[in-house]
C-alpha cells in the first residue's frame, strides 16, 4: 500500500527531465516484460510469466486442499479408480514427453493428485502442480475411460501450459501495477485471492469454472490430444467427446463474443491436429 504525505508539496521539474524519466520508465517496463517471457511446451508459443513455479504451486496446493475439504468426494469406488488410473497414465505420458525433450525440470515440484467430487456440475479442472478435480456430472458425457482421457489430457494441458499463471501475470500487470505475487499477497490479500480465482477459472462456488480464452482452449486441445495419445488412449475420441458436449444444448453466444471456440471450430481444429497426435499413439 502506498502512503501519501499529509500535505504533499508538488515538485516541479523541467519538461525535458520528465520526458527522460518517462522514457526510462518505459524502457524498464519493456525490459521487464521481455525478461518475463516464457515458452509453452509443445506449441512453442511465447507467454507472459511474472510468477515463479514455486509460488504458483504453493498457492495451488493450499487452494486445492480447501476445495477438497469443502467438497464431497465420490463414494463410487469404480469411478474413482478410473479417474485415478487415467490421471496416472496421463501423468506418466507428460513426464515421458518432458524427459524426451530434455525439459524435465519444468515439472519440478509437481505433486500429482486426482480426485472425483460428487456434484452435478459437468466439469473438471487442473491446478498448477498437477492437482486435478473431476465432477461426477461430467462422467455421463465421458461415457467411459476413453472419454475421461479426453478431458484429463485437456485439463492437465492447461496446467502444463501454465495458462492460469499467464492470466495471473496479466492480472498482476494490469490490475495491480506489475507488483510481485508475494507483495500482492502481503498488501492486497483479498484482491489477490479474487485474481487467483479468476485466473484459474474457479468461480464463487468451487469448481464453477470461468472460461479460458479461445487461444488457451485451442492450445489445451492440441496438447491434450498428444498427452492422451502418448498415454495409449486413441485421440480420435476427442472430436466425438466434444460432439457429445455440443449436444447438451443450451444457448451459446456467437464465437466472436465467446472466449471458447465454437463447437464446430473446436472439432475442426481437433481433426486438423489429429495426424500430429496419432504419431504418438501406441495402442
Amino acid at each position: 500500500m502506498i502512503s501519501w504525505p499529509a500535505n504533499p508539496q508538488p515538485e516541479v521539474f523541467p519538461l525535458r527531465l520528465d520526458s527522460r524519466a518517462l522514457a526510462a520508465a518505459s524502457l524498464v517496463a519493456v525490459v521487464a516484460l521481455l525478461a518475463a517471457c516464457a515458452t509453452v511446451p509443445v506449441t512453442g508459443r511465447k507467454q507472459l510469466s511474472m510468477i515463479s513455479d514455486g509460488e504458483m504451486q504453493a498457492m495451488s496446493y493450499q487452494q486445492y486442499a480447501e476445495v477438497i475439504a469443502q467438497s464431497e468426494l465420490s463414494d463410487d469406488a469404480e469411478a474413482t479408480a478410473m479417474i485415478q488410473r487415467c490421471g496416472q497414465r496421463i501423468q506418466r505420458a507428460v513426464e515421458q514427453y518432458f524427459a524426451e525433450e530434455g525439459i524435465g525440470d519444468h515439472l519440478h515440484g509437481y505433486q500429482w493428485e486426482f480426485n472425483l467430487i460428487e456434484s452435478d456440475q459437468v466439469n473438471a479442472w487442473c491446478m498448477p502442480g498437477g492437482k486435478v478435480a473431476f465432477y461426477t456430472g461430467i462422467l455421463p458425457v465421458c461415457q467411459d475411460e476413453l472419454g475421461v482421457a479426453v478431458v484429463m489430457g485437456h485439463e492437465v494441458a492447461h496446467a502444463i501450459a501454465e495458462h492460469g499463471a499467464e492470466r495471473m501475470s496479466q492480472g498482476l500487470l494490469t490490475q495491480m501495477g506489475g507488483v510481485a505475487l508475494s507483495e500482492a499477497v502481503k498488501n492486497e490479500p483479498e484482491q489477490t485471492q479474487a485474481l487467483w480465482m479468476t485466473a484459474f477459472a474457479v468461480g464463487a462456488q468451487y469448481g464453477a469454472m470461468l472460461p479460458y480464452s479461445r487461444l488457451h482452449e485451442s492450445e489445451a486441445d492440441h496438447m491434450g490430444l498428444i498427452f492422451m495419445a502418448m498415454a495409449g488412449y486413441d485421440p480420435r475420441a476427442a472430436p466425438e467427446f466434444w460432439t457429445r458436449m455440443a449436444s447438451l444444448g443450451g444457448e451459446k453466444p456467437p464465437e466472436i463474443l465467446s472466449t471458447h471456440p465454437s463447437d464446430e471450430t473446436r472439432i475442426r481444429n481437433l481433426n486438423e491436429k489429429m495426424p500430429d497426435a496419432l504419431q504418438y499413439y501406441r495402442p
